[in-house]
């Protein structure tokens, strides 16, 4: 006989039902003020968010785990969870438990999921950095055409460009997205190159990607018929602009965000930058991980977070327009020669919120009271910047973000009559719409707050109709409000005309008690007049809520004019504090760098107090040929920081940013390759050697003859002669064949002798100075070539054992006199013992003047006797002794 299976209860056989429509995420259902997991979803939660795992009732015969967390709370474990690889999906009570008895005494309360939580759909402000995007990308690959489209929800932001397959990796690089949607099946084909960039990936249905129902979703997303009036895009692109609103479809239950028309981005726009340069040159991202020491951090002056964000683009894609780059120079350039101007600009920025996002979340139905606010406080300050008094010729750039500033008259008038100074978050807290601006709301609030004196006003008006002083307005649990008399005066009220007005309800032994029409209907506002209140307000919300987001293409424009002025401002101020100079940026191949400056290094020496930065020089306008500086010189000297600074001037030039040096004349980089560092990728077994072979291979495929290329000690990995031969054969190869401007930095000075034979190869050095058996570095460049490297001496420093820097000075100087003299000597280094038992002596170096110059510091040749001078010349040849 089979045992019956104990009955599901009618809340958990919903819980399953909704579970099994999400089974790749963890159901977070909410009941009452919490929301609670249950089997694995609980387990998995309670580990990765360290809270308790408890157990409620059974199912099939075993315990089932749960655990959950307050709803009020619920954004911080959500950002605990996508951090840890997790997706979320919030399930909400559709309705109250009042509601849902109405169906019967057994239902259960209707819920469903309201959103899925991923990492590139988040919009709340405490789920996101406001400095930078979160981007939420596409791949989409037909045939032998690809593309890459991306958004960013939370600011409305929605773009695509086409892209080759081996250009994803280095695209991936510049956005750094935080979601990467990609067609079932080529998982394997993009986890390489998608996981080196550590982008999650999820996969969608290739009718996801299908580019014949894409188009039509879109077109119904902006509601036109056709997408030519945004522009004429491959079938790559609009796949993968379709799978993007088809997964935020998926993931918001239907409440798309206000998403900006697509803007088509091409690839020879921006300058190329891959994701190994990106990394080496810490554009925004130290290589210890975090945002400080980076570039990005460095020269961050912004004010705004739209501003931030603006820099963040610019940076990770400085433009090949030439025009462009011009009119980004002119509009710092205007604030650099109107500081006062600028100030005033950034005091104004310094009031202004996050508008971009809160009108996504107003869209999205996330947004509150503040996020209203934060619309009229940016428009606020829009208004006043663009009543502003603008000196001189303005540039074009500004100009045009001036228009965006005005024009909201209407809308701001709406919200400032409407909204108190400082609302609640939420609009279910009320109290944010203004006194004043509703008369039922006011009555409600009166009626709510000051019930008591509403009544006694009544009962005021009560006593001089009736003509009685005694009469009183009194309440209880049974009748509610009424009006009480004694019985000698009840018989004027129970009288014409006073009886048509008062109501007989209740006689007592010494008390007549009635009721009016006036205050029946009171009694019914006053208890009610807190709800009544709060459902006025929640009305009013969403009549503003709908003004705004009636004039969301106008609130965009605003907020990327402030943007706008808030990057040119901050750039000004930035070229102003450091001293930095406008480049001149044209056509030509030149790269001429007068006193440059590494910004990162200099704002770190500044910081700590140290030495001030040493500026160098550097020279490859090379006209039409390949012009390469082929640095040596010691460890510690400053090679790499010479190499990274170049680099980093050409990038920000490019940017729109005045650069740290006296003067720059740098033709258009088209692309900026950086081959520094080494680590090994012990996951694909790949040495430190291997990594470095394979980004060199990179560059020499890729350069081309308008590209900036610095290398920084190729070869180092491998034996002497093999890395000799690589490192003298990329040279020839970048010379000869990429033709690009290139900055090569080597212990090989074997290689110098290659400026002798390559026409387009000069050699430079960074120079030292040897004081008392010490090494200065004094970190200047210099035209020549080293023919040391110093590795001892910087070994001293670093703190090696002494017997081990003696060691390696003798090893050193035998190995040195075997070049010289030839082979048979070299076999002397056999001679030597592998580990001395007494190591040699350390040679002893005199600090401070010694016995003869003391005795020479005492003479004076003016008053001394010929026998005097001929004594003195005796005692010195005893102490040179």
């Amino acid at each position: 006989m089979n045992a019956v299976k104990p009955a599901v209860t009618p809340m958990m056989a919903q819980y399953l039902e909704i579970k099994a429509e999400h089974p790749d995420a963890l159901l977070f259902y909410r009941m009452g003020d919490f929301y609670e997991m249950f089997f694995d979803d609980a387990v998995a939660a309670a580990e990765a968010l360290d809270i308790a795992l408890t157990k409620r009732g059974k199912h099939e015969g075993s315990e089932i785990p749960m655990c959950g967390v307050p709803h009020h709370a619920a954004e911080g474990y959500f950002l605990t969870l996508i951090r840890k690889g997790f997706r979320v999906a919030v399930c909400e009570q559709m309705e109250s438990p009042a509601e849902a008895k109405k169906r019967g005494y057994k239902a259960v309360v209707r819920r469903e999921v309201v959103r899925l939580v991923t990492p590139g759909t988040l919009t709340e402000d405490s789920l996101l950095d406001a400095r930078k995007h979160n981007f939420l990308a596409a791949f989409a690959n037909v045939r032998d055409e690809a593309a890459l489209a991306w958004a960013d929800i939370s600011t409305g932001a929605l773009h695509v460009m086409p892209i080759t397959p081996v250009r994803l990796g280095p695209e991936l690089a510049r956005l750094a997205p935080s979601e990467l949607l990609i067609a079932e099946g080529s998982e394997n084909d993009l986890s390489e190159v998608v996981e080196d960039m550590g982008v999650p990936m999820t996969p969608m249905s290739r009718g996801a990607f299908d580019s014949s129902s894409a188009e039509k979703r879109i077109a119904s997303l902006f509601k036109t018929s056709t997408l030519d009036a945004f522009g004429a895009f491959s079938r790559p692109e609009i796949g993968a602009l379709g799978a993007i609103v088809d997964y935020l479809e998926l993931t918001q239950k239907g409440k798309l965000p206000l998403l900006q028309p697509p803007l088509r981005e091409a690839t020879q726009s921006v300058m190329q930058i891959d994701a190994a340069t990106r990394r080496n040159l810490e554009l925004t991202h130290a290589l210890s991980g975090g945002r400080a020491g980076s570039l990005l951090a460095t020269i961050d002056r912004t004010i705004t977070a739209g501003g931030a964000r603006l820099l963040e683009r610019r940076l990770a894609s400085p433009s090949l327009r030439l025009s462009t780059v011009h009119d980004r120079l002119d509009s710092v350039g205007y604030f650099y020669e109107h500081r006062g101007l600028a100030g005033e600009i950034r005091a104004n920025l310094s009031r202004v919120p996050d508008m971009d996002r809160a009108l996504s979340r107003l869209s999205l139905d996330r947004g509150g009271p503040r996020d209203l606010a934060a619309i009229r406080n940016a428009l606020g300050q829009a208004q006043e910047m663009a009543a502003g008094s603008y000196p001189g010729d303005m540039p074009t750039v500004l100009k045009n973000a001036l228009g965006g500033l005005e024009g909201h008259d209407d809308l701001l008038e709406l919200l400032e009559q409407a909204l108190v100074a400082e609302p609640p978050m939420l609009a279910r807290d009320g109290g944010f719409i203004a006194p004043g601006y509703n008369q039922d709301l006011d009555e409600s609030r009166q009626l709510r707050d000051e019930g008591r004196g509403v009544i006694a006003g009544m009962q005021a008006g009560f006593a001089e109709q009736t003509g009685i002083q005694s009469l009183k307005i009194k309440h209880n649990n049974v009748l509610g409000y009424f009006v009480e008399t004694t019985a000698k005066h009840a018989e004027i009220m129970m009288s014409a005309p006073l009886s048509e007005t008062f109501i007989h309800r209740q006689t007592t032994a010494n008390q007549v008690r009635f009721t009016t029409v006036e205050l029946s209907e009171l009694e019914t506002k006053i208890l009610n007049a807190g709800n009544h209140a709060l459902e006025i307000e929640k009305r009013l919300y969403d009549t503003l809520k709908g003004a705004i987001l009636e004039k969301s293409g106008e609130v965009v424009a605003a907020a990327k004019a402030l943007a706008e002025f808030d990057l040119a401002a901050g750039l000004a101020d930035l070229a102003i504090a450091e001293n930095w100079c406008r480049p001149d940026v044209n056509e030509s191949r030149d790269f001429h760098i007068e006193g440059g400056r590494h910004p990162v290094v200099e704002a770190a020496l500044r910081q700590q107090g140290g030495a001030p930065f040493i500026a160098n020089n550097c020279d490859l306008s090379g006209g039409d040929e390949a012009s390469i500086w082929l640095l040596t010189g010691p460890n510690m000297a400053g090679k790499s920081t010479f190499l990274r600074q170049n680099a980093l001037i050409a990038l920000l030039a490019q940017m729109g940013s005045f650069v740290p040096a006296s003067k720059a004349r740098i033709g258009l980089v088209s692309q900026l390759f950086s081959r520094v560092g080494a680590s090994d990728d012990l996951a694909r077994g790949r040495s430190t050697f291997m990594v470095e072979m394979v980004e060199t291979a990179a560059i020499l495929n890729q350069a081309d003859d308008r590209a900036l290329v610095i290398f920084d000690e190729i070869g180092r990995g491998t034996a002497t002669y093999d890395g000799l031969s690589i490192a003298w054969a990329t040279l020839e190869h970048l010379h000869d064949v990429n033709k690009s401007r290139a900055l090569f930095a080597t212990h090989y000075h074997e290689m110098t002798a290659l400026s002798g034979n390559l026409d387009g190869v000069e050699n430079a050095t960074v120079t030292v100075k040897e004081w008392e058996g010490e090494v200065i570095f004094l970190h200047e460049v210099q035209k020549g070539a080293a023919d040391r490297s110093y590795g001892v001496q910087v070994a001293q420093l670093a703190g090696l054992p002494p017997v081990v820097v003696e060691r390696a000075r003798v090893v050193l100087e035998a190995l040195e006199k075997g070049e010289r003299e030839g082979p048979t000597q070299k076999a002397l280094i056999d001679d030597l013992p592998l580990f001395a038992a007494t190591p040699t002596p350390a040679p002893v170096v005199q600090k401070g003047p010694s016995p003869v110059e003391d005795l020479l510091e005492s003479i004076h040749p003016d008053d001394l006797s010929p026998r005097e001078a001929l004594q003195a010349l005796y005692d010195l040849k005893d102490k040179l002794g």
